[in-house]
This record gives C-alpha cells, sequence and structure tokens, in this order.
C-alpha cells in the first residue's frame, strides 16, 4: 500500500512537471483545453515564470526544447516521431530529427553491480580489462571498451540503472494523456495519439532489451556471410543479457573522417556504392534492413571492408509486404494510380474517411511530375517525402515499417550523398528492383501465389458451414449484437442532452407559475399590495428563471 502511495505521488509530481514544461514552453492553450492547469505544482504558479524562449524560436523548436526538458522518455519519443512524417507535419520531424542523447554518464560502481546482476560473476572474472570511462554515453545506456579473459577486444554496451522504472511511468503517464487527448480535443483523433504511444512503446521496449539487438546483429551477419565487402561485428553470447551487451571491437576509420580514408588511399564513391548496395540487398532479398546508416554507424576497416555497427533500429519486411511494395512499384511506373490506391488500402492505409477523389488527383500529379525522367535526375529521398507529406494531407497511416523504411532510405542516401555527391540512390537500386518485379512476374512465383491463394480459399469454404452455424445460434440465443457507431453521434447525444435540460427547466418555470396563480386564489396571509405574498414570490422567482433561460439561448445560439 505504501509503495502505490509513493508511486502515485511521483505520477502526480511528473504530471505536474509535464503542465509546467507545456506552460513554459507555449503551450498553454493544450493545457486549458484538456483542463490540467490545477496540476501545475504550486512553486511553479506562485514563482514568477523566467522568459527562456527567443522571439524566434518557432513552434518546433519550442517543441524539441520541451521534450528534451522532460528527459530520456520523450527525447526518445521525439527521435521516432521525427521518422513519422505521415503522421506530424514535416516541419516538426524535422527539428524532432536534431534530438540528441546528451546526458552525464554513470558511475563505474553501478556498471559493476549491474554486470554482477545480470551475468552472475564479478567483472574481473569476465574481463581481463574494463575500461572505466565510458566511450559513449546516452539517455537507455552506455558504452565501454574492454578486454574478454580469453583476449578479444570488445565493447561493451551496459543499460542505465533505473531507466526501465523511469520509461514505463512515463509511458503510463503518455497513455492517460493521449486518451484523454483524443477524447476532449477533436482534432487530435487525426494524430491518433494512443496509436502513437502504443507504437513507441514497442519500440523503446525492444530497444531496451539488448538481446534483441545481438540477435539482429547474428541476422545481418548471416544475411551477409557470403559479402566479402561488409563485416558485421561477432555477438559474445557468453556475456550478454537484456541489460548487457558484448560485441566485437571494430578496429576501423569512421566514415565521416575524410583525412584518413584518404591517407589509408581508400575510394570513397566506391564505399558510398557498396552502403547503398548493401542496403537495397537488405529490402529486396533479405526482407530485414538497417534503417539507421548514418556516418557514426559505418566504419573502414584497415582492409578496407565496411563495417556495420548499432542495430538496435532494424525493420523487418514480410514476403507479403515485400510483394505489397513491388506492386506499388510497378504501380508507378505503369502511371495506374487506380491499383496504387487499392494496394494503399490492402495495406490498411486507407479508410472510409479518406477522400479517395482528390486523393486520386493528386497522385496523378506526382506521378506525372516524375513519369519518364531519366534515373539520374530523380531524388529517391525528395520523393519519398513528397509522397509521404501527400499521404499525411489525407491522413493515411503508413505502417511503421514502411515509415521506418522510408527513414532508413533517406539516412542511406544522405550517406552515399556524402561520400560522393554524384550517387544516385535511385540508378543503384534499379537493377535490384528489376530482378524484384521479374522474380514476382515469374510463371512459377505466380503459380505458386495461385495455388496458395486456392488454399486459403478451400480453407475458408471448409470453415464456412461451421462458423455460418455458429453466427445462427448465437442469433437464436439472443446473443447477437450489432454496432452503430455513427459520426458525429457523440454530438447528436450531446445536443438531446441540451434540448431535455431546457426542456426540464420550462416545465419547472412552468409548474411555479401554476403553483403560485393557486395560492393567490386562495388569498391566504400575509398580503402585498392586497395580494398574497408567497404568490407573488413564485411569480418573481418564475419570472427571473425565465429570463436566465431566454438569455442564455440567444448566447448559445440555439433556439
Amino acid at each position: 500500500m505504501k509503495q502505490r502511495k509513493i508511486h502515485r505521488y511521483s505520477m502526480i509530481r511528473r504530471y505536474g512537471k509535464i503542465v509546467d514544461a507545456l506552460i513554459k514552453y507555449e503551450f498553454g492553450y493544450i493545457v486549458d483545453r484538456m483542463g490540467l492547469r490545477n496540476l501545475r505544482p504550486l512553486r511553479s504558479r506562485i514563482r514568477r515564470q523566467e522568459k527562456v524562449l527567443k522571439d524566434t524560436d518557432t513552434g518546433p523548436m519550442k517543441a524539441r526544447m520541451m521534450l528534451e526538458e522532460l528527459g530520456p522518455t520523450y527525447i526518445k519519443l521525439g527521435q521516432i516521431l521525427s521518422m513519422r512524417q505521415d503522421l506530424i507535419p514535416p516541419e516538426y520531424a524535422n527539428e524532432f530529427s536534431k534530438l540528441q542523447d546528451d546526458v552525464q554518464p554513470f558511475e563505474m560502481n553501478e556498471v559493476e553491480k549491474l554486470i554482477r546482476a545480470e551475468l552472475g560473476s564479478e567483472i574481473k572474472d569476465i574481463y581481463q580489462y574494463f575500461e572505466p570511462v565510458p566511450i559513449a554515453a546516452a539517455s537507455i545506456g552506455q558504452v565501454h571498451r574492454a578486454k574478454l579473459i580469453s583476449g578479444e577486444d570488445v565493447v561493451v554496451k551496459v543499460q542505465r540503472p533505473g531507466i526501465r522504472k523511469i520509461i514505463n511511468s512515463d509511458l503510463d503517464i503518455m497513455y492517460s494523456i493521449a486518451s484523454f487527448a483524443e477524447e476532449h480535443l477533436p482534432e487530435a483523433k487525426l494524430y491518433q495519439p494512443v496509436g502513437i504511444v502504443e507504437e513507441f512503446e514497442r519500440t523503446i521496449k525492444a530497444e531496451m532489451d539488448y538481446t534483441q539487438e545481438g540477435r539482429n546483429a547474428d541476422h545481418f551477419a548471416r544475411n551477409f556471410r557470403d559479402d566479402p565487402r561488409i563485416y558485421i561485428p561477432k555477438v559474445y553470447w557468453d556475456c550478454t543479457s537484456a541489460k548487457v551487451l558484448t560485441l566485437e571491437f571494430i578496429d576501423g576509420v569512421k566514415s565521416s573522417n575524410f583525412k584518413e580514408l584518404d591517407r589509408m588511399e581508400v575510394d570513397r564513391r566506391e564505399i558510398g556504392i557498396d552502403v547503398l548496395k548493401a542496403f537495397m540487398k537488405q529490402i529486396y532479398d533479405d526482407g530485414f534492413f538497417h534503417a539507421d546508416l548514418h556516418p557514426g554507424n559505418i566504419f573502414i576497416m584497415k582492409d578496407s571492408r565496411i563495417a556495420l555497427l548499432d542495430f538496435g533500429m532494424a525493420g523487418f519486411l514480410s514476403q507479403d509486404m515485400r510483394n505489397l511494395l513491388i506492386d506499388d512499384l510497378i504501380a508507378l511506373t505503369r502511371g495506374d494510380t487506380v491499383l496504387y490506391i487499392e494496394l494503399l488500402r490492402e495495406l490498411g492505409s486507407i479508410d472510409e474517411n479518406t477522400d479517395l477523389s482528390a486523393l486520386k488527383i493528386d497522385i496523378d500529379q506526382l506521378i506525372y511530375k516524375y513519369y519518364g525522367r531519366p534515373l539520374g535526375q530523380l531524388d529517391t529521398a525528395l520523393i519519398l517525402e513528397e509522397m509521404i507529406n501527400l499521404l499525411r494531407k489525407y491522413q493515411v497511416r503508413v505502417p511503421s515499417n514502411v515509415a521506418l523504411l522510408s527513414k532508413g532510405a533517406m539516412t542511406a542516401e544522405s550517406f552515399g550523398s556524402l561520400m560522393d555527391r554524384d550517387i544516385n540512390l535511385t540508378i543503384i537500386a534499379e537493377p535490384f528492383a528489376k530482378k524484384a518485379i521479374k522474380d514476382r512476374l515469374r510463371l512459377t512465383n505466380i503459380a505458386g501465389s495461385t495455388f496458395r491463394d486456392a488454399s486459403n480459399w478451400a480453407r475458408v469454404l471448409h470453415k464456412a458451414p461451421i462458423q455460418i452455424g455458429h453466427i445462427l445460434d448465437i442469433a437464436e440465443r439472443g446473443y447477437l449484437k450489432l454496432r452503430f457507431d455513427p459520426q458525429g453521434f457523440d454530438r447528436v447525444v450531446s445536443e438531446i442532452d441540451a434540448a431535455s435540460n431546457r426542456l426540464s427547466f420550462s416545465l419547472i418555470i412552468s409548474a411555479i407559475i401554476v403553483g403560485s396563480s393557486f395560492i393567490i386564489q386562495t388569498g391566504m396571509e400575509p398580503h402585498i399590495w392586497g395580494v398574497p405574498l408567497l404568490g407573488v414570490i413564485g411569480f418573481l422567482m418564475a419570472g427571473f428563471l425565465g429570463m436566465w433561460l431566454v438569455v442564455y439561448i440567444l448566447r448559445t445560439g440555439r433556439i
């Protein structure tokens, strides 16, 4: 019970900090719309608010600074939202992409405690050397250089103590605020805040499980085992757990260190092309891709091999999803807008509220803009950005793995341009796309798909009599329920409620008038102006209430 009270108190304090930050960064109108101003700490209400913003600070800049002040969970939320231009305006997504994990490292004694608890041994029994000063520190964990007892040079990623408790607490608050916003702010429903929090929860919990990152690394290593140019560091599973990850140390040069690369006589253009080819292989051949191929995650080894690092942000595309994306590509290259929209519907991105006629016109214009251009004149990142902005305009929600793919493609293309500005992702992708389309349209694949579809239909038809009988049985017993959820029904209920309240109020006034009339007829004492006093009071009260009702009706405009 005591622990529950402490948790409730800490939740209230956290709510207060969030409300404080919203007001501080000039989002107080959200606080007022949601009725949360009473959660603001008393100290903040009394203390004079210091000006922290410049007149030149834009809305997106204020939002970014607010997330930075709220801490690790909200920084991660902003980083994930930066990849979802289909959910938030592009100016906010671009600003959130600047969010960085800039935090103080935690002490070495905390590292030793965590390793002892996770790996079941003292740090000296696992590593013959462990650098106490981390080479990188972020909100969720930090990275140390070390050497195993067996002699291998490694890097050890250690999770920040107590971070799971903080994130779980913040998630509870996010769910509460998101649900409240969907209920009380009609415009918030367009952005589906609860859905955003659910996606964020899946992403950040996967990131907090270091065994998942280790499995991702192993998966990439298997996919590139036959590629002599790409190297994936080894995972030491005996020294890895959910909160500790031990990886092979890569002795190489960061790909953005051009001075050192030139000294090594490395061809930067060749590096850029090889990385983009590896990314295309991940999409079209493997269905498993690295979504964060920026220079910090790409090292060049002494033998000129390219090492990919940091596997926390990886995406998976099922065969069906890859087929859908290939069909999308076929639809766009053929200028078949109708097919493209049908594929969006199949992705679950279009609902009954989407204006399909207007969407078709806009997609036609986008296709016409790029149709027939030479591949060298196409900017993949720009086309993806325009397409996502178009889908966002119509509230077409893109599946999270497709949004991650879009972000990964833009990051990979930026890397290619950094290595050599003449590298074009579209040209590199062309042979992979042609091969995928050719394979998709191969007779054996079509036959296989037809057979699978026929098998699925056979299964459906086999189960149909049983399912129909089950439905009829439920209906016969009176348990069949139909869900009725028309658009704007809440408003209709509100109007009916207001009308019934006004009618009840009018009946009360009428009853007072009738009662007062009876009293006057009786001639009961005491009198005023020769009329029973109680009857006069009743008439005055009815007149006052009647005038108040008329004024209210005129003010609300609902006569």
